[in-house]
């Protein structure tokens, strides 16, 4: 591998590891909103790592395997040492049936996605990811999507007890017999990180959507705690679903969904102060989620090289300190959040 940036590293905990501070994120190679042939899927992480990113996250939800299959193509390409990998648990492939749902991957495989926090399930689901991504060992492994987002109010806690029992006990066994390096939760609720942390011992944690340009919610509890604690906060979802990304555009989406006036008005306020300052708004975003102490990276998808090199252009860019006060003088940033620099 030959970095051809400067990409910054940090700590992972207290794993022993350094990611990048930007991750590459693969769901869009599990075929998510846009169908990708292999070719450009798999350049995508290779400019990554060409770049200097070192931090590979991938899980068998995205394209039922798909994501993960194309990554394991990528990583053979490059000495394995090199990169972090990092995958999830919590749901094994099932062959002999079709998908019930695609949860927004237009393409994949034709593979039925089980939910199964078991012991059993995650084991499972360990060894069919080891043989997607053709390697002897995952550096990160988490445990998926134990959220009320994924699973509604009602199902939420039958979930967590399975996971803590089951998937827990499992990640714990790899990593005492060094299987794994570290292992965590990737969730979309800053609470869940907060349960999960206070029920067992994690090195790392992926949380999307929470700590963003746009809203803190996770800044009161979960991030103090992580940093007590020395868990490594990996941040996905910085553009909370494209409206960072695109603006505050008419379709914009939030969440997944069309933003409402409210969040709309909220954004291009910040885009203002942005813009009076030079500075792009998914620019300033990227930035603002590596201002606080406990992330070590920011895991942003792309679907081909441009937009690697973009990301990490952005990345590179210098944001002045001002824009960051102007925020909070304004009330659009939370008084307490840390800023770079």
């Amino acid at each position: 591998m030959v970095s051809q940036s400067a990409l910054p590293r940090r700590p992972l905990g207290r794993t022993g590891l350094e990611a990048s501070i930007l991750g590459f994120g693969t769901a869009p190679l599990g075929d998510l909103f846009l169908e990708l042939d292999d070719q450009t899927a798999i350049a995508a992480a290779s400019r990554a790592f060409e770049l200097g990113v070192n931090l590979l996250d991938t899980s068998p939800h995205y394209g039922n395997g798909l994501s993960e299959h194309r990554c394991g193509t990528a990583l053979r390409r490059v000495p394995r040492r090199d990169v972090v990998l990092c995958t999830k648990t919590g749901r094994w492939m099932d062959p002999f049936h079709q998908p019930e749902t695609r949860s927004g991957f237009v393409g994949g495989q034709p593979h039925r996605a089980v939910v199964d926090y078991s012991y059993d399930g995650t084991m499972r689901s360990v060894e069919q990811s080891l043989l997607r991504l053709g390697t002897d060992r995952i550096d990160l492994l988490l445990i998926h999507d134990v959220d009320v987002w994924t699973h509604g109010k009602d199902a939420m806690e039958d979930r967590f007890r399975e996971a803590m029992s089951g998937a827990y006990v499992a990640l714990d066994k790899l990593r005492g017999e060094g299987v794994v390096a570290g292992i965590g939760i990737g969730v979309n609720e800053a609470e869940m990180c907060v349960r999960f942390a206070q029920a067992g011992s994690f090195e790392v944690m992926l949380l999307a959507g929470r700590y963003s340009l746009l809203e803190q919610p996770a800044l009161k509890e979960f991030m103090p705690l992580a940093l007590k604690q020395g868990i490594a906060v990996l941040l996905g979802g910085v553009f909370n679903s494209g409206i960072l990304a695109t603006g505050a555009i008419k379709g914009a989406k939030y969440n997944y969904q069309d933003a409402s006036p409210e969040i709309l008005s909220k954004v291009a306020e910040i885009q203002r102060i942005c813009a009076a300052h030079g500075v792009a708004l998914p620019t300033a975003a990227l930035h603002f989620a590596l201002g606080h102490p406990a992330v070590a990276s920011v895991v942003l998808g792309a679907h081909n090289a441009q937009e690697v090199e973009c990301n990490v252009a952005a990345l590179t860019t210098k944001v002045p300190a001002a824009l960051w006060s102007d925020l909070k003088a304004a009330r659009l940033l939370d008084a307490e959040a840390p800023v770079p620099g």
